[in-house]
């Protein structure tokens, strides 16, 4: 851990030959990290070089990181999660593009992947305990504050949004394992 903090305060110093050893010891765990979210090689290694790069910048009066590891698994999953915010809006962007473009059609590729998609979440919405299942349905599908859902549940705010964080948690693994990277993307702004 010693070895650790002297190697980050010399990058912070800019001291390249540091950078090198945190960079090749925690490569190929950012990579993988990264990959198993982003299930793409090209957007793995950007997002290691995102990762990299901002530890390189870090401003040497910034809080101290306490480990390396947490700290470089907690970027790189932000910035996993910002790229495929990125990729959901472009898909919007895209298949509001075609929407327009095909009104004649029947439905677009787009429109069967998201149609699929929601039939999954809604599975994944059976599969919930009946209290995450009634808080979650509460507040997607009826729009309600967390504060409403507890006044009507009788449960305190606190419970509420545990139990959503829980139905959130559960909702985006199981999509993730029951469609492709495409329909995930669309559906992955559904859970903001």
């Amino acid at each position: 851990m010693d070895i650790e903090n002297n190697l980050l305060e010399r990058i912070a110093q800019r001291d390249e030959s540091a950078f090198r050893v945190i960079y090749e010891k925690y490569y190929p765990r950012v990579y993988t990290y990264a990959l198993r979210y982003l299930k793409s090689e090209t957007d793995a290694e950007e997002v290691v070089h995102e990762v990299f790069l901002k530890l390189w910048l870090r401003d040497s009066s910034a809080l101290p990181i306490k480990s390396l590891n947490p700290y470089l698994q907690t970027l790189t999953r932000n910035r996993s999660f910002d790229m495929l915010r990125r990729k959901v809006l472009e898909n919007r962007r895209d298949l509001s593009s075609a929407v327009t473009w095909h009104e004649d059609h029947n439905e677009t590729e787009e429109l069967i992947i998201l149609n699929d998609t929601k039939k999954v979440l809604e599975k994944g919405i059976e599969l919930l305990p009946a209290q995450q299942k009634q808080v979650y349905l509460l507040c997607r599908e009826e729009g309600l504050k967390y504060e409403q859902v507890a006044e009507k549940l009788h449960l305190s705010p606190a419970t509420v949004h545990t139990h959503m964080k829980l139905a959130l948690k559960f909702l985006r693994v199981y999509v993730q394992q029951h469609t492709d990277i495409a329909a995930l993307l669309i559906i992955y702004k559904l859970f903001q």
